[in-house]
């Protein structure tokens, strides 16, 4: 991942493209990450490129298992060695969205919190319906906050307002290493594909 990156960072999901496609860009528009995944079959590899030109795989996430309540991501880098993982908090998801990133020796490291469970359930309840369902994704944006194990804040996830497609930016707040940041950005990701049939 280029390291010259400006914040924030700019998460856009093409949902309608035949085969999904996921950017990565910073705010001066750079790519640093992309993801064109067949139907986003989330038990297999998911490859992440530099660019959409997908000459360089830069990382992989994998699941531990198929998809439940309880399953977790494995990251590695190009060549296989592991960069930590994230997982997403059981139960506590049905009414939060709540996941949890670990670093390559699997300690808990970060934390990442949907802001106002409200917007989850008003979307859910209209997302259904045809045609006021089209527009869940452009009036209810739902807001993640990343937090340290001791509380503290350091990054800003918020769902940017849209029709098409889904949008999103990391603004950060506090300070972060290159390897946390690597772990934040494929773990926000990694939320997205797992949260992508909301608005």
């Amino acid at each position: 991942m280029n390291r010259q990156i400006t914040y924030p960072l700019e998460f856009e999901f093409k949902v309608l493209a035949l085969s999904p496609q996921f950017y990565v860009r910073d705010a001066k528009g750079q790519e640093i990450a992309y993801v064109k995944q067949k139907l986003f079959k989330l038990k297999e590899d998911i490859s992440v490129f530099e660019n959409d030109k997908q000459n360089s795989i830069i990382y992989k996430i994998k699941a531990s298992q198929w998809i439940d309540w309880s399953a977790s991501y494995m990251f590695t880098d190009a060549i296989g060695k592991s960069l930590g993982k994230m997982g997403r908090k059981g139960a506590r998801s049905l009414w939060k969205a709540t996941y949890e990133i670990f670093d390559d020796h699997e300690a808990l490291e970060f934390k990442i919190e949907e802001d106002n469970a409200f917007v989850k359930i008003i979307d859910g309840l209209f997302s259904g319906i045809p045609v006021l369902g089209f527009f869940t994704g452009y009036i209810f944006n739902p807001k993640y906050n990343i937090y340290r194990t001791d509380g503290t804040k350091i990054a800003e996830f918020t769902k940017e307002a849209s029709f098409l497609g889904k949008k999103f930016k990391l603004h950060q707040q506090g300070n972060f290493d290159i390897q946390e940041e690597e772990r934040i950005i494929l773990s926000l990701m990694m939320m997205v594909f797992l949260e992508r049939s909301r608005g």
